[in-house]
């Protein structure tokens, strides 16, 4: 059954939580209105390198929370881009829009900016095999368990469209607890559309996991500041060792 569904759906409430997170009447028009205002995102934000979009809502305010590798083409200068992108989803939505934005720490390890980027290199006539190993590379550097990554279509411009598989580390689909990280992306190039699909493994969750929106966001931050202050600690240490062996050599000279 792991090989067959979605690795993201098959971890909802073990190690993932939901993209829309809201509840009430009229379901049918609420998920249509999360699918046009995620489509017109992606659209619109094509060059920010765009991880993840969540959506919550309340009676009057739709919360649009935007997790992107590239989050500065998203803000503008002086956060000009984000007032204009408010007013164009009141537009679409015709509701109250707050638009939060976080970058992504490490693109290599997101899933659907690996899978992106590749398609966006085959469409600018890469060669396929240099843009997938690239990218088995720079994540297995990073930090990955493991990678898998398949390419299907016409690939290479060749007659009859074939699958190609490329694998590094370990991704094991059927154990739930794996954090598994899965997405799709097209490439149209001239002779046909091929598909990417992405399957990143960054370990294993042991214990209950935070499943809100921006849980892992907020942890990796504040680890990034907790490494920094270690960093600022162990310069100030090194600098005062240096400081005091100077006045010795001084002496023994």
């Amino acid at each position: 059954m792991g090989q067959k569904t979605n690795p993201i759906s098959n971890r909802i409430g073990i190690t993932r939580g939901w993209d829309s997170n809201w509840c009430g009447g009229n379901y049918a028009e609420k998920i249509a209105e999360d699918y046009k205002i995620r489509k017109y995102l992606e659209t619109r934000l094509a060059k920010a390198s765009i991880s993840k979009i969540v959506i919550e809502r309340t009676l009057k305010l739709i919360t649009v929370t935007i997790q992107a590798a590239r989050p500065g083409v998203i803000i503008g200068k002086g956060g000009q881009e984000v007032d204009k992108l408010k007013d164009e989803l009141k537009k679409v939505t015709k509701k109250d829009v707050q638009i939060n934005i976080f970058e992504v720490r490490k693109p290599e390890l997101d899933a659907r900016i690996v899978a992106d980027s590749i398609a966006r290199q085959i469409e600018g006539r890469v060669s396929y095999r240099r843009a997938i190993k690239m990218a088995v590379t720079s994540a297995m550097r990073v930090g990955a368990e493991g990678i898998k990554i398949q390419i299907s279509g016409r690939v290479g411009g060749a007659e009859m469209a074939r699958s190609e598989m490329y694998k590094e580390g370990r991704t094991p689909l059927h154990t739930f607890r794996a954090d598994i990280d899965y997405a799709l992306a097209v490439a149209n190039t001239k002779v046909g559309c091929l598909g990417i699909k992405v399957w990143i493994c960054n370990g294993e969750v042991y214990g209950k996991k935070d499943l809100s929106p921006n849980a892992g966001i907020a942890a990796s931050a504040a680890q990034a500041q907790s490494q920094n202050h270690g960093r600022g600690d162990r310069g100030g240490r090194r600098g005062g060792r240096r400081g005091d062996r100077r006045p010795a050599e001084n002496k023994a000279e």
